[in-house]
């Protein structure tokens, strides 16, 4: 219906409630590969390895089915299908025809894009994990196959259900630096490894994806010792002496299922950039269990991203194969911390005549309400996503919010005392501008109210203090979702300004 009204998904805070929202969750399987899967199912002619291979194509068909095997199974001695094969085996085609009609199946452009860019990295890092390892592990390369794929898929229907939070977590652990413990606990009120080896479990998958997430649990100072060795990569033989001296160190490194870690964690932080520090340590970490130079492994690292692309890449996702021909440094910006101010035509003709609006005169304002909305809008054509507007009331004792954009309802209400705060203080006494960033956050931060510093999460912040008749009226916070701003941003954000500022006094001064 034309006007139905999407209720969000609450958003649970304990691990059962987390474990129970995303086991309920049916994942949308690509329209193509649903109905190439259930001809096939149908054609008496084709063998399971052929429908098995069809899955593959997509992964949450590929999950639903080894999720349906080990449900049947549950509670018996079978052991968990530990790939799509034996799990059709065990489902029957009966039953697997059965399940395929209950999966939704949708267009593929019309599958949430957070919820298809997850799964692109899993199947990144087959690809990684088949370059790698499956070649010199051939016995095992089904396991390294199926484990790869569906390491992260305890993530696919969060995506699905709450895929702002986890951009904030990529955003605020992968791309500001903050304490993941942290943001965990305000995102989701526990650790996402944590919700994900509940789901692995619940879920029966592969052994090997399980030990994985609890390496990354309960064995860190094991990999922290690896990883030391792992780099002393230019002397190899000091670095298998160091392992010789430690047999066990040594038997926990070589474990088989250590490769499907290892691939994740090469697709994973490739996502983010290719030469940081967390890319730096799993190619490390990989060079040092394949016994390999890590000259070697980035240049195998490129060649198998390179080979994802071609195969799974889509115009409206980000494959980090892209990024190859980038300077080293470069780094991507992901969606909702652009840098750049207006970003398209459109941006910028909209900002353009939110500009000429607030410069007409005599001013076409009924009310300071009428003003600051233009104001509002302004700003946020010019490229914020997050804005405050607030007005000193006449004792200059308060700032009370009269408009916002990018932040929760409650804000609109709110109110902070001057006296409180310092950068108030500072940007109430005379026009003034306050710019945090990474190197000054801590010192503004502890400056600002409490809560209005919450509503603004992230290291970078702008705010400015407006004057009219030689007194400031009015204060603007913005952000662009806590990213940093560039200088064409700044000076975008700064010529605004002056249009408000320009509407303000036309406003005030009208009649005289």
């Amino acid at each position: 219906m034309a006007n139905e009204t999407k209720v969000p998904t609450p958003r649970p805070t304990t691990l059962e409630g987390w474990v129970k929202l995303l086991a309920g969750v049916h994942l949308p399987v690509p329209q193509a590969s649903h109905d190439l899967v259930c001809k096939a199912v149908a054609d008496s002619n084709r063998s399971l390895r052929d429908i098995a291979e069809l899955m593959q194509d997509s992964p949450a068909l590929a999950l639903s089915v080894i999720r349906e095997a080990n449900h049947h199974t549950h509670g018996n001695l079978a052991e968990p299908a530990e790939n799509l094969e034996v799990a059709i085996n065990r489902l029957g085609l009966k039953r697997t025809e059965e399940l395929l009609v209950r999966l939704p199946s949708l267009p593929e452009r019309e599958i949430p894009v957070a919820l298809r860019q997850l799964q692109l990295i899993s199947q990144h890092a087959t690809q990684q994990a088949n370059g790698f390892f499956a070649s010199r592990l051939a016995r095992l390369w089904q396991d390294i196959h199926w484990g790869s794929l569906l390491f992260l898929s305890p993530l696919w229907p969060m995506a699905l259900t709450h895929p702002r939070l986890l951009g904030e977590w990529e955003q605020r652990v992968l791309h500001q630096g903050q304490q993941a413990r942290e943001v965990e606990r305000e995102l989701f009120g526990v650790g996402l490894l944590n919700i994900c080896l509940a789901m692995v479990e619940a879920w029966r998958l592969p052994i090997w994806v399980a030990q994985g997430y609890r390496l990354l649990l309960n064995e860190r100072h094991e990999l922290v010792k690896v990883l030391r060795i792992a780099r002393d990569s230019e002397h190899p033989l000091r670095q298998q002496n160091r392992l010789d001296d430690d047999p066990t160190l040594r038997r926990w490194l070589n474990q088989p299922a250590n490769t499907v870690l290892l691939a994740n964690g090469l697709a994973l932080s490739a996502h983010h950039a290719w030469d940081d520090a967390h890319s730096a340590r799993w190619q490390y970490l990989t060079g040092l269990y394949l016994q390999i130079p890590v000259e070697e492994i980035q240049q195998q690292l490129h060649q198998q991203a390179a080979i994802s692309a071609r195969q799974h890449s889509m115009p409206d996702l980000w494959h980090p194969a892209a990024a190859l021909i980038w300077p080293p440094g470069s780094r991507r910006i992901p969606s909702g911390r652009s840098s750049t101010s207006p970003s398209s035509t459109v941006d910028l003709a909209r900002w353009r005549q939110q500009c000429t609006a607030l410069l007409v005169e005599p001013s076409p304002f009924s009310n300071a309400m009428h003003l600051t909305t233009a104001a509002r809008d302004a700003l946020a054509a010019c490229g914020m996503r997050r804005v405050m507007i607030l007005m000193a009331d006449r004792s200059q004792t308060n700032v009370r919010v009269h408009q916002t954009a990018g932040l929760p309802s409650e804000a609109t209400s709110m109110s902070f005392p001057i006296g409180q705060s310092k950068v108030l203080q500072r940007l109430l006494a005379q026009q003034a501008q306050v710019r945090l960033n990474p190197e000054n956050n801590a010192q503004f931060s502890a400056l600002l109210p409490p809560v209005l510093r919450g509503l603004f999460k992230g290291e970078h912040l702008l705010l400015r203090s407006l004057t009219c008749n030689g007194r400031v009226i009015m204060l603007v916070v913005v952000d662009q979702g806590g990213g940093p701003f560039s200088d064409v941003t700044v000076q975008a954000f700064g010529k605004t300004v002056q249009c408000i500022e320009r509407a303000l006094h036309t406003f005030t001064n009208r009649g005289r």
